[in-house]
This record gives C-alpha cells, sequence and structure tokens, in this order.
C-alpha cells in the first residue's frame, strides 16, 4: 500500500442524490482530491471501482437497485484490491454501519461532516490509519456484534498469533489507541506499530477496524470486556 501513498489521491463518490455527490466532490477537487468516478446506486459504484481502481470509495448504503452493504461486499471481496470504502451514513450508530464494517468497509462518517473532516478522513483511511476513535468503533461493534461462530471457525485462526500480538489484538479490541497500547505494555510506538501490521497480516485484515469487529465475533472479547491486561501479562517487549 505504501507504493500508492505518493500518487495522487483518487475517490468514486457513492450515492444516490446528486447534490451529495457534487458537494462531497467539490470539497475534495479544491484539496487536490481527483474523483474518479461518481454511482447513483450500487452497481454503479462496483463497476466504477473495478473501472477506475480508486483509493477510496465514498459509500452511501441506502441506494436503488444495488445498496451500500452488497456493494461493499463486491468492491472488498479481492484481499489484493486495496480500495478502501468510507461509508456515509445520516445516522450515528445506524446498525447498516455495523454490517457494512463487517463486509469490509474500513470506517464511516455522518453525513453532515465538515469538510476539513471529510479530506483528513479520506486521506487516513487511503494510508490504512484508523479514522475512527477506537472508542467509537468499540461502541459500534458492543451494540451491534453478535459471536459468529462459523466467521469464528473458518475465518481466522488465532493459534497463528504470538501471545504478545493476542494481547496487543485484545487490548486493540477496548478501544485503545497506539498511543495507549505503547504505554500500557512499556512499548515503544514503532514496536506496536509492527505488530499491529503482523496482526493484521496474518489474519488477513485490512485495517485495524477490522482488527476490532473480529475480536468480538471471535470470542476474544465481549461487549463489557475490562480494559485492564490480565494479572500476569508481560509488559515488555518479546
Amino acid at each position: 500500500m505504501d507504493q500508492h501513498v505518493n500518487r495522487p489521491l483518487r475517490v468514486v463518490i457513492a450515492d444516490d442524490q446528486a447534490l451529495v455527490r457534487s458537494g462531497f466532490g467539490m470539497i475534495l477537487a479544491a484539496d487536490g482530491i481527483e474523483v474518479a468516478a461518481e454511482a447513483a446506486n450500487g452497481a454503479e459504484a462496483v463497476a466504477a471501482v473495478r473501472r477506475t481502481r480508486p483509493d477510496v470509495v465514498l459509500m452511501d448504503i441506502r441506494m436503488p437497485e444495488m445498496d451500500g452493504l452488497e456493494a461493499t461486499r463486491q468492491i472488498t471481496a479481492n484481499a489484493a484490491d486495496e480500495t478502501r470504502v468510507l461509508i456515509l451514513t445520516t445516522y450515528d450508530l445506524d446498525h447498516y454501519v455495523y454490517a457494512a464494517l463487517t463486509m469490509g468497509a474500513s470506517a464511516f462518517l455522518l453525513k453532515d461532516v465538515t469538510p476539513e473532516h471529510l479530506v483528513a478522513a479520506v486521506r487516513l483511511v487511503r494510508a490504512g490509519d484508523a479514522l475512527l476513535a477506537p472508542s467509537i468503533t468499540r461502541r459500534l461493534v458492543e451494540r451491534f456484534a453478535r459471536r459468529d461462530e462459523a466467521r469464528a471457525a473458518v475465518h481466522r485462526d488465532l493459534s497463528e498469533l504470538t501471545p504478545r500480538e493476542l494481547e496487543v489484538l485484545r487490548l486493540l479490541a477496548t478501544g485503545l489507541s497506539n498511543a495507549e497500547l505503547a504505554e500500557r505494555l512499556s512499548l515503544s510506538p514503532t514496536t506496536v506499530k509492527t505488530h499491529v501490521a503482523r496482526i493484521l497480516s496474518k489474519l488477513g485484515l485490512r485495517d485495524r477496524v477490522q482488527a476490532v469487529v473480529l475480536a468480538y465475533e471471535t470470542g476474544l472479547i465481549t461487549p463489557g470486556s475490562p480494559t485492564d491486561p490480565p494479572p500476569g501479562s508481560a509488559r515488555g517487549p518479546l
């Protein structure tokens, strides 16, 4: 992904309201972000992504013909495709947002986002960083997540992770940022970033938002779990 960060950022905007598309398009273009295509429904969004290979898709959920959930699933189905999906929603903690995150979306924004936040969000998602405050992600997941035995069994083998990586994943899922993880575990920020990158790579995850979702769905952490590490957990580098 790093090889893409230095080239111009390209975005597809998918929303059934023309004014929303044009408004977001003007905001992004004013900051030097290229709008590669616009789409009025999910089917058009999928076609536009396959045609233009953008870095980020701004995806509305409720659209005709094909909604944003199915479009997100199709766009993120290919793990080798690094296009990120940023969900646009009218309502905070809409259950559709959680469904979109489980289908591969990297983050979500409310449609009343400020121009500055919109631009920053697109750049962060393109870089693979966390857009949402981890605590907001946790609140969303706790509200809607249910342990999915099929995903837990088929999807990920957590035994691939080292004890330290399991600890990092568990704490990440409770809402700690990289800086907070570094402080909690007495590690350098660079070491924490390396652990997170290895976790994502081993589990085939796109970003830390997906890691939070996975931690709940596999039962590694449950709603209401304490944020303190278990007694006797290692605190120094492995």
